[in-house]
């Protein structure tokens, strides 16, 4: 099992104390921009063992008494109905799932904020089924020359022809389904107004990573550069901190960049801005929260080699430009990381090159590696699930649990009535398979038994896995490497 570096417990107490202090500094309200995901968030867990995926979830319900949700989606994102890839949804359903999932944990929904509205017919579409469910949306238009027109920004024909979003409680948490929604615009708009109609409000931004205290080139920064390297994201020093207060903090280049017109921005409603750097403007205390800081570093060189192969694997479906896996090999070298410091991946290649077929590797929790092949009857994966399965139920790995008899007539099946080219079982079709004997048979049942002990455990394959495969490795919590070769 890997070695826990972050104290979680820790984490929600000092984060949820740190935000009720920023909400004191501004009287009335504080307009918490939340960025990141709420739910799952899988790559934190992953770059700093110990942080549970709902940790920020956690921490925002010891302030649900005193919160609200603004949930924020932009208009050009309703029309080109723009897909979550981790969920597979478009953001008008994650919007709805939001919803949902707030309101079941006891969170205040406050409404949804349909940003850079135009006219565009599938953004009223979206208000009108939003109204029918009850849920209060509010229109926050396209601003000519935003950013950078803070005249035109900061008037009645700028933030103040926006909707005013009624809120009633100290803190307005404002978050989206994904980055570019128009969060902080949202925030920096009811700022304008509220400042207008006498209200005292503050602004703060929530963003776990960079982590502002570590260093630069810590490979925990270094991940968060890999996992946003499609977006060209990068890790900077905070100038404007280092130049206020002498101190180096770390932030990235789109805040920097931003923070000159925010500063304007900020001036033009309150006359100053509270903050001197864009490190003043997060409450992030993640960085304190780090006990182990030699098992963050290791989980998080092993993260970058995670998006590498995913970057190439990206690559060769046309989905990513050669650019973002030449970044990332550039964070491999600057962590010292290189793909020999994930053990399974030369042996699922020397496996495949002694018997000429796809293979896998997996590593268990207790760092036992378990290898499999494919055969006529099964995919490598599937075999690999059965190979690791009885090995953690201590059943002998020549013991067949599903019987040549059972497997043919589903390849059939797919064949010759589902027209399909590849006979051998997924790994899902296993798992079925194993669930419908463990009826009568136990080797199956104590098999199936072991499952939630492959959460954490690593896996590569020689080949790029099909859409179902990666899924069911995705559900099991196994975190997947593949070498960038289509199956032939």
């Amino acid at each position: 099992m890997m070695k826990q570096g972050f104290d979680n417990n820790k984490y929600i107490k000092i984060q949820s104390e740190h935000i009720k202090e920023r909400i004191s500094h501004f009287g009335d309200k504080l307009y918490l921009e939340f960025g990141g995901k709420l739910f799952d968030d899988f790559h934190a867990s992953r770059v700093l063992p110990g942080f549970e995926p709902d940790s920020k979830l956690k921490m925002l319900l010891q302030l649900r008494d005193v919160a609200e949700m603004v949930i924020v989606i932009s208009a050009v994102d309703i029309e080109k109905s723009k897909m979550r890839g981790d969920l597979g949804i478009t953001y008008n359903d994650d919007v709805l799932r939001l919803v949902s999932e707030f309101e079941e944990r006891g969170m205040q929904v406050n409404s949804v904020v349909i940003t850079h509205y135009s006219g565009q017919e599938s953004a009223k579409a979206f208000h009108n089924r939003l109204s029918r469910l009850n849920i209060k949306s509010y229109y926050h238009y396209t601003i000519d020359g935003y950013p950078h027109n803070v005249q035109l920004i900061d008037s009645d024909e700028g933030f103040g022809r926006n909707e005013y979003v009624q809120t009633t409680r100290p803190l307005v948490v404002v978050t989206a389904p994904g980055p570019g929604s128009g969060k902080m615009a949202v925030c920096l708009s009811q700022l304008y107004q509220d400042n207008k109609k006498g209200i005292k409000a503050g602004y703060a931004k929530f963003e776990t990573f960079p982590v502002w205290n570590l260093p630069l080139k810590h490979p925990v920064n270094l991940a968060y550069e890999a996992a946003t390297a499609d977006l060209n994201d990068v890790n900077m020093i905070d100038p404007f901190h280092l130049d206020a207060y002498g101190k180096t903090t770390v932030n990235y280049n789109r805040d920097i960049e931003i923070f000159p017109v925010l500063n304007a921005i900020f001036e033009g409603i309150y006359g100053e801005n509270p903050y001197k750097s864009p490190t003043d403007m997060g409450v992030n205390m993640a960085g304190f929260c780090i006990f182990d800081d030699e098992a963050c570093r290791e989980a998080s060189c092993q993260e970058i080699i995670r998006r590498y192969y995913a970057a190439l694997n990206k690559l060769v479906e046309g989905k990513a430009e050669e650019t973002e896996v030449n970044k990332i090999k550039l964070l491999m070298q600057q962590s010292k990381t290189t793909t020999a410091d994930r053990p399974i991946i030369s042996i699922a290649k020397k496996r495949a090159a002694e018997t000429g077929v796809n293979c896998a590797a997996i590593q268990l929790n207790d760092g036992t590696i378990i290898t499999s092949k494919t055969t006529p009857l099964l995919g490598a994966s599937a075999a690999l699930l059965l190979n690791a399965t009885k090995y953690l139920a201590g059943i002998d790995h020549d013991v067949k649990m599903i019987p040549a008899q059972m497997i043919e007539p589903i390849q059939d099946m797919k064949v010759k009535h589902l027209h399909g080219g590849n006979p051998r079982l997924h790994t899902d079709e296993v798992l079925v398979a194993l669930a419908m004997l463990s009826l009568n048979d136990d080797n199956c049942r104590r098999a199936l038994a072991e499952l939630p002990k492959l959460n954490g455990c690593q896996v590569h394959t020689t080949v790029m896995l099909s859409e179902v495969d990666r899924k069911i490795f995705q559900k099991l919590g196994v975190d997947l490497t593949s070498e960038p070769v289509k199956k032939k």
